[in-house]
């Protein structure tokens, strides 16, 4: 029991309350009123593929969710697709202003890789129209004086790398993808200082490989998914060290990779199995892709189940691969800022899952998620707003990888489903509560640097197609030209990052206040949006039909006329 004892111990530390930190919700906690330190950067972020659109323009290539979204085979809600999306390639400057009325001071966003390398390979060509179009957007953030918070890779895979090497499961995607942050690097650096190899990996390996609801859809079930994440894992080191060696001293910027967990706490706090539960939770979850950057190995808890269930299912070797002890050197160390999504928080309980029931990620935990019905349920199937949850997780980050540099990379909540309203109180109470937790966690001590809100827009939600809305700002996707309204959330958010914070009881309450008195003349505009719609269609189409009709009409009077004279 000495470790079980050990991670207890741990867990009593992590769990006293702090600032009036409680298990029961954020309704119930003492909100904590402060500032954030000087310097913290406020952001929103977005990607390529939810966004831009124009998916076979200007010379880009396809990617694995052109190919997944165009099967037609039931794989996305609605068979929708993200071939135009939030049209944003072609509304990069309209885009931008939001962003300077937002008053942020950074932009996250990925670069598609298919649009700068339409085959995935840097030596078989490299597309200029897609290189100028990041570089003017990157200059058009720079001249607004927001910082550009690069992803490299955010999903989209180049399809041709997939169709002739099987994607992350082969390992030569090691090389092309540091062919590929190489071009970016040169091409982008001068300009780009923070870099995020990898958005949410996890989950691209989990839905893409395990379950198949995804792209590339594979269903490899417990094998697929440990090997996509070694050979990434494997890139993000390589990528990290390539700029190390050639970029750093000249560009002076800094690598790291952006990973996504929800909090995990045990059912039971007093019971040792629930709490190693958890652990093993944060384990499988976060410290899968953590543990090896920071520490130079997977999880001990991931080698021995893995590896005793492999065994028991009659394998000679576990599936979880393994880093050989110079790639362990290798990969140690290879980021400069741990980047951390985080939007809920489950309950652990442990349960046993027997080796017969087969191969898969989720028996190879051996544990059972649970939600709390008092939380608030704002919509989405899985999303529950449980702020104190974020304030554990940036806790158990700073004292598990020994106080690294943290940037909040995604952190938001969906609208509810068939709402069109512009008053998303909902998403207000959100981001105040999980902001003020984040506030708690640095007061507690964790280095958080800057914190991005998800998202800047509604956009492509992968499988769940256009169904969720994340963005501070609505999308008319029925309307050709997907105007963006403002949400009431845009004006709360503008007024926690003009203050920095939270500073007294009285202003944050006139900011709540003042957020719904927008929102409901925006409200008006929208409910406008329908007749506008059609006043531009009768602009478009009737009046120019109707002044050709009068033209042939004229034209035929006048050779009547012509004939009758002659």
């Amino acid at each position: 029991m000495k470790p079980v004892r050990v991670i207890t111990l741990w867990w009593l530390l992590l769990l006293v309350p702090r600032l009036g930190a409680t298990r029961k919700g954020s309704q119930e906690e003492s909100f904590y009123y402060g500032t954030f330190p000087p310097g913290f950067s406020w952001g929103v972020g977005s990607s390529a593929y939810q966004t831009e659109g124009a998916w076979d323009q200007d010379g880009k290539g396809p990617s694995i969710w052109d190919a997944f979204t165009h099967s037609g085979k039931g794989k996305v809600l609605g068979d929708e697709t993200a071939d135009v999306a939030c049209d944003g390639y072609y509304k990069v400057q309209e885009d931008i202003a939001l962003l300077r009325e937002l008053n942020v001071s950074h932009y996250q966003f990925s670069l598609s890789w298919p649009r700068l390398l339409p085959t995935g390979v840097r030596a078989d060509q490299v597309n200029g129209k897609g290189v100028k179009y990041y570089s003017d957007v990157i200059d058009a953030l720079l001249k607004s004086n927001i910082t550009p918070m690069v992803t490299l890779h955010h999903w989209d895979l180049p399809q041709l790398l997939q169709v002739k090497y099987g994607g992350w499961q082969n390992t030569s995607l090691i090389d092309y993808f540091n062919d590929y942050a190489n071009l970016c690097f040169e091409a982008f650096g001068d300009r780009v200082k923070h870099w995020i190899t990898f958005s949410d990996p996890r989950a691209m390996v989990e839905k893409g490989y395990e379950t198949g609801h995804h792209a590339p859809g594979l269903k490899l079930h417990g094998t697929g998914l440990y090997k996509a994440a070694h050979h990434i894992i494997k890139a993000h080191a390589q990528a990290w060290h390539s700029y190390n060696t050639t970029w750093r001293s000249r560009q002076q910027g800094f690598v790291g990779i952006s990973l996504n967990c929800d909090w995990g706490e045990p059912m039971d706090i007093r019971n040792p199995r629930e709490i190693e539960a958890a652990e093993r939770y944060l384990q499988f979850c976060l410290g899968w892709f953590a543990n090896p950057i920071y520490a130079g190995d997977y999880p001990q808890v991931m080698k021995d189940r893995i590896g005793k269930k492999s065994a028991e299912q009659g394998l000679e070797m576990s599936r979880l691969p393994v880093f050989s002890l110079k790639e362990k050197s290798y990969i140690k160390g290879t980021s400069d800022f741990l980047g951390l999504g985080h939007f809920t928080t489950r309950y652990i309980t442990e349960r046993n899952h027997p080796s017969h029931q087969g191969p898969s990620y989720q028996n190879d935990r051996d544990l059972v998620e649970l939600v709390d019905p008092n939380w608030p349920d704002l919509g989405s199937n899985w999303l529950y707003s449980v702020p104190w949850g974020f304030r554990r997780l940036l806790n158990f980050a700073q004292t598990q990888y020994v106080d690294p540099p943290i940037y909040v990379t995604q952190n938001g909540a969906s609208q509810k489903l068939h709402c069109t309203q512009l008053c998303d109180q909902w998403r207000i109470q959100y981001l105040k509560g999980y902001i003020n937790e984040m506030l708690k966690a640095i007061k507690d001590g964790a280095n958080i640097r800057g914190y991005t809100s998800w998202s800047l827009l509604d956009k492509f939600e992968w499988e769940k197609g256009y169904s969720e809305r994340y963005g501070f700002y609505y999308v008319e996707f029925n309307n050709r030209n997907k105007p963006r309204y403002p949400k009431a959330s845009v004006q709360y958010y503008k007024k926690i990052i003009a203050a920095n914070g939270f500073p007294n009881p009285r202003e944050v309450r006139s900011w709540y206040l003042e957020a719904l008195e927008t929102c409901s003349i925006n409200n008006q505009m929208l409910a406008a949006e329908p007749l506008l719609s059609h006043m531009q269609m009768v602009t478009e189409i009737v009046v120019p039909t109707v002044c050709t009709l009068c033209i042939l009409i004229a034209a035929v009077l006048l050779m009547l006329l012509l004939q009758r004279q002659s």
